[in-house]
């Protein structure tokens, strides 16, 4: 492989893997929610099947 092959390479390669680290870290450093602020889909009113005439 030509020398300019390798550099497109090194870098492509570099930054996607810089990507998925800084995704990685932010994903991971997130700050811990309250339990009681979080619903699960059932309990939300969406009034779709209130009359479903």
């Amino acid at each position: 492989m030509q020398p300019s092959g390798w550099f497109i390479m090194l870098i492509s390669v570099g930054a996607v893997l810089s990507l998925v680290s800084f995704c990685l870290f932010r994903v991971l450093t997130l700050p811990e929610s309250e339990m009681e602020d979080l619903e699960g889909p059932l309990t939300i009113d969406t009034g779709d099947t209130s009359d479903a005439d």
